[in-house]
């Protein structure tokens, strides 16, 4: 399968957290495999909730944050803007998301992606033609 896959928040998180070791090591197989193959997209949402969700652990978190956010910023990250956030707004009311989920998938469809990896939305569903992977059910193999 080919096409742009993106990358919830939730997976950078877990590629860098120490508290369960087999998510780490899944998420990070599933970074660096759309690393490589550049088929990995995101957000600017992301960054910004990556970046809180680490230094809310700790305050002595927020230069490495801050290096693993720069990092982030050669995937190209889909801005915010008005249209964005009325795409956002059908999505929540079409499928009764959460703003900011509905901004994730906004973004994902902006980034013309065919799968959103994601443990936060049901598995399989599919947001016109975006399908939902649960990275942590999924072998990256599969789609990469």
């Amino acid at each position: 399968m080919t096409g742009p896959i993106f990358v919830d928040t939730n997976v950078f998180i877990y590629a860098v957290d120490l508290a369960d070791p087999r998510k780490q090591q899944v998420a990070q197989s599933w970074v660096a495999g759309l690393w490589t193959t550049r088929r990995g997209r995101l957000s600017l949402q992301v960054i910004h909730e990556f970046y809180a969700k680490v230094c809310q652990k700790s305050l002595s978190a927020r230069e490495p944050a801050r290096a693993a956010a720069r990092e982030l910023f050669a995937w190209r990250p889909v801005a915010m803007d008005t249209v964005l956030i009325e795409h956002a707004w059908k999505f929540q009311d079409r499928y009764q998301l959460s703003f900011w989920d509905g901004l994730i998938v906004a973004a994902a469809k902006s980034a013309a992606c065919g799968f959103l990896l994601t443990e936060d939305l049901q598995s399989g569903q599919d947001f016109d033609g975006l399908i939902v992977v649960n990275p942590f059910s999924t072998d990256p193999k599969s789609l990469l």
